[in-house]
């Protein structure tokens, strides 16, 4: 049955029972071997930290004094960025200040600030807890903090066991200042939970294991399928080195949970979200000395839904411009780009886990397509240059733009809007010629443009024509000479091409446009 007070279902699985699993993105057939789902307590299961909620109810219990100064800085800097060494030393000092003081009374303080902990809990926890139970898997609480205080938490919720740092306590139920066990922390936590599982013949390899914690990397090693929630900064730059999904339990995940039932929530999203937020976080002009920004029209991008977003191509720096302008949003996006970025050793891991999607122009694959409607259908944004690349030479300077057919196909397949960008001025930061960009330059940095605009109208009747609409709307954003005829000097024209390339006798223009 269902719990009104926290709408968890708190009956027991029933073993073994093979089923999908929509929530973490898998559909397939299940393995009859047991597992098991553990999951981290704070910042994880809980929307932030439970320390202020437990250090209360422990001097509930007469334990842990009076407040020490910068204690609720403490706090704050792990409801912020997770668990820290000293954090943790405080946590393991915690068995000490319990010596002499009897678990009843923690138990009973525990159990009296259970509601008010249920209230933190994730809102899309309970439906990922009826998946677990509806295949035929245990539910269990993985933490740190001591056995005492989140029980009850761990009974309300309808959990199925516990695993957390246990107190010694003596023959007259008092605290005698020692563990029975590991302190369940990193390497201790992962011990503990293969004692659990070997106890109740569990298969670690047939098991899901969720946290925020770069310090729960053992465990996320050992089980067959780790998840990240709410990373902390770390662990967001290891699930992107070991291709971790991440999932999002949280209130605005849940908005797109309708009928009781998930619906566009139930594929885990190719794209690491809090990789893309963390990467859009340090995407300001003040970490830019090198150029100056005027960035406009970003109200033309939609609050939430699918869109396109579609820019003109004259620079390496241009998708760190869109994503200037996509910061100043609350949305993330998914960006293709060709084949060569995610060839590329390192910064291709990094492209491919920030849920890039990898163009192999000229070979008529639709593969890419593909990927970029599921990301449209699942309400993303998704942005690409639909010239494919840097025009070359003096087709460089071509007022008309050339665009090939992907973005229209995409528009015409998902019906997303297109939003156009123009770009203007990040050629003089990065131009083709260089390797890497002139950041030197911080005396009189070039002005860089981002120019967002209104929705494409579109026909989607015709591929070609619709692509001629994109790249007009993309050409009225930009400024007045962009539109003008342009004859560049030699130097002009050897600054647009890549090192060490010639001039490409004014073929450029004519093989560019295409139908992918």
């Amino acid at each position: 049955m269902w719990s009104p007070a926290t709408g968890f279902k708190v009956e027991r699985p029933r073993l073994p029972q093979p089923g999908p699993f929509p929530l973490c993105g898998y559909s397939g057939p299940m393995s009859t071997a047991r597992g098991a789902a553990f999951f981290d307590l704070d910042r994880t299961l809980l929307a932030g930290a439970s320390g202020e909620v437990f250090t209360a109810a422990m001097r509930a219990a007469g334990i842990g004094g009076d407040p020490f100064p910068g204690e609720r800085l403490i706090f704050k800097v792990f409801n912020v960025i997770g668990e820290t060494l000293p954090s943790m030393a405080l946590a393991r000092q915690a068995v000490a200040l319990a010596k002499g003081h009897p678990q009843a009374a923690v138990q009973q303080a525990a159990a009296q600030v259970a509601p008010r902990l249920a209230a933190m809990v994730q809102p899309l926890a309970a439906p990922l807890f009826a998946e677990h139970r509806a295949a035929g898997r245990a539910v269990v609480l993985a933490t740190t903090t001591p056995y005492d205080l989140v029980k009850p938490l761990a009974d309300l919720l309808g959990m199925d066991d516990v695993v957390a740092t246990r107190h010694e306590v003596d023959g007259s139920g008092t605290y005698t200042g020692a563990l029975t066990g590991p302190f369940v922390w990193s390497a201790g936590k992962l011990a503990a939970v293969r004692e659990w599982a070997t106890e109740h013949a569990v298969d670690l390899a047939e098991s899901y294991a969720y946290t925020d914690s770069v310090y729960d990397a053992p465990l996320l090693s050992a089980v067959g399928h780790p998840f990240v929630v709410n990373p902390d900064p770390r662990l967001v730059l290891m699930a992107a080195a070991r291709r971790w999904p991440s999932l999002d339990l949280s209130a605005k995940a849940a908005a797109i949970v309708t009928d009781g039932s998930v619906s566009d929530l139930a594929r885990l999203p190719m794209a690491n979200v809090e990789i893309q937020r963390m990467a859009l976080a340090f995407v300001h002009p003040l970490l830019f000395p090198y150029a100056r920004f005027r960035i406009e029209g970003t109200e033309h991008i939609p609050e939430r839904g699918a869109a396109i977003v579609v820019g003109n191509h004259r620079s390496y720096f241009d998708p760190a411009a869109v994503a200037m302008a996509i910061a100043r949003t609350d949305r993330t996006v998914r960006f293709l780009g060709k084949k060569e970025v995610f060839d590329a050793p390192v910064v291709g891991q990094i492209a491919a886990a920030m849920g890039g999607i990898r163009v192999d122009r000229g070979t008529g694959d639709d593969t890419p397509l593909d990927a970029a409607a599921e990301a449209l259908e699942a309400g993303d944004l998704v942005a690409l240059m639909p010239q494919g690349t840097i025009p070359r030479g003096k087709a460089f300077y071509d007022p008309v733009l050339r665009g090939r057919w992907g973005a229209a196909r995409l528009a015409a397949r998902t019906k997303a809007p297109v939003i156009p960008i123009g770009l203007w001025g990040t050629e003089k930061v990065w131009p083709r010629s260089a390797r890497v960009p002139n950041v030197l330059n911080v005396v009189n940095p070039p002005l860089i443009t981002v120019t967002v605009g209104p929705p494409v109208q579109l026909g989607y009747r015709s591929a070609e024509a619709d692509t001629k609409r994109i790249m007009a709307a993309i050409t009225a954003l930009l400024p007045p000479e962009a539109r003008e005829p342009y004859e560049p000097t030699e130097d002009e024209i050897a600054r647009a091409l890549p090192p060490g390339a010639e001039a490409d006798k004014g073929n450029e223009s004519a093989r560019r446009p295409g139908t992918d």
